[in-house]
């Protein structure tokens, strides 16, 4: 039997994901990497893009944005990989509709924070990269095969 990790995605909202995987690719501040069973320990920052989870010969991918990722052995010794991301969809959650209301707020944004004297510029920012990413996560995976 092909060992697994555990993997947990969780935002302040909710959980977004708790599953046996076989393998998941993360979006870091230094880059992308892929965690498998047996990976080191490692905490580390996460960036904005896609965490494809790999189950079974099946993709499953979510976009996220920020946050942090910690990998870890758990008591009965299987790499754990918990993801406390800011932000974070399944794509089956994005909708058509969903992005078009993300690219007409990213260009809503985009304009609101041309005006220098507005208060709340960090508030916007995030909302912006949430909006950005979710567009861009599902035009990369609209062509490729994922589970739903």
């Amino acid at each position: 039997m092909q060992k697994k990790l555990k993997l947990k995605i969780v935002t302040p909202e909710r959980l977004i994901l708790e599953e046996m995987v076989d393998q998941v690719s993360l979006p870091t501040t230094l880059g992308e990497i892929t965690v498998l069973p047996d990976h080191i320990p490692l905490i580390t920052e996460l960036a904005s893009g896609d965490v494809v989870a790999y189950v079974n010969g099946e993709y499953v991918p979510m976009a996220v944005v920020g946050g942090f990722i910690e990998v870890k052995y758990n008591e009965e010794n299987i790499t754990e990989v918990a993801v406390l991301a800011d932000f974070a969809e399944h794509l089956t959650e994005i909708s058509d509709d969903k992005i078009e209301k993300a690219k007409a707020r990213a260009e809503e944004l985009s304009k609101l924070m041309e005006n220098k004297e507005h208060v709340d510029f960090e508030h916007f920012e995030a909302e912006l990269e949430r909006s950005l990413t979710r567009v861009r996560i599902a035009d990369k995976w609209r062509t490729k095969k994922y589970r739903k």
